[in-house]
């Protein structure tokens, strides 16, 4: 049975250049997700006696949740100490199969010793948008203990790659990018016909910590081009996220890397 422990990786700096730890297959990549997790949180708790992650939804990031939750590993996390929240949110009930939260909870939270106090889902079920993205703020107030003006600090920020370049539910051209003075935006996705909540930009780039998950050649252009390509922004709206003060890592396997240069 193979250790909650990821074998050595292949390290290295792009242009902006974020670190990139580049592992050989999928289940390599969840391994060192889970060491990451691990860490943080190690060390978070040490520091301040509490450590605070925002998850993501999506398919890359289910192994990591399941092996989190593996005795090989939910045993080396201090579970009571650990507060979950999210970065972002379809518009759907808590039960429904498109929700991340249920995704989450199916996967994570129902497995592990984890007090239902600490785990923050938004309120996204709600028919009013944007009072669902209020309501999330002032948990995020609330829980940080923000003045009015300041963003929370996350410890750690797990965010993935669409293949349009969004991350969290921050799409291409879409409203919430220019969302600079909010911590949480009900936006409005025009090519889903939809609205999600979504942390926002500055939110996210003040985390000390902020880890894209990114696997599958499907994503091997489109990471070039966040990493290595002209900024673009509002087109690419991954590229908008470069911590203020923290550390970015963008944790792939090989097939996702593939197109990077010395990938």
């Amino acid at each position: 049975m193979p250790s909650c422990t990821a074998t050595e990786s292949e390290t290295f700096n792009m242009p902006y250049k974020p670190e990139i730890a580049v592992v050989s297959n999928p289940e390599e990549l969840s391994l060192r997700a889970a060491e990451e997790f691990i860490q943080r949180s190690e060390e978070s708790i040490r520091e301040k006696g509490y450590f605070t992650a925002a998850l993501s939804g999506g398919s890359t990031p289910k192994e990591l949740y399941r092996l989190l939750a593996d005795n090989r590993c939910n045993n080396r996390v201090t579970w009571e100490r650990v507060n979950l929240f999210w970065s972002d949110e379809r518009c759907v009930p808590p039960g429904h199969i498109k929700s991340n939260y249920r995704m989450v909870r199916e996967l994570l939270i129902d497995k592990v010793p984890i007090p239902k106090g600490n785990v923050y889902r938004m309120p996204a079920e709600l028919g009013d948008h944007a009072r669902a993205a209020r309501e999330y703020t002032q948990t995020l107030k609330t829980f940080f203990h923000l003045k009015a003006g300041e963003f929370p600090r996350f410890d750690l920020i797990l965010l993935g790659m669409g293949d349009d370049g969004h991350t969290a539910s921050l799409f291409p051209h879409t409203p919430a990018l220019d969302d600079t003075g909010g911590l949480v935006s009900a936006n409005y996705v025009e090519k889903l016909g939809e609205y999600r909540l979504t942390l926002t930009v500055p939110l996210i780039k003040r985390a000390a910590h902020i880890i894209f998950l990114i696997s599958g050649e499907s994503k091997a252009a489109v990471l070039r081009d966040v990493v290595e390509g002209t900024y673009q922004p509002y087109r690419l709206p991954s590229q908008f996220i470069r911590p203020e003060n923290g550390r970015l890592l963008y944790l792939t396997d090989r097939m996702a890397a593939s197109k990077l240069t010395g990938g």
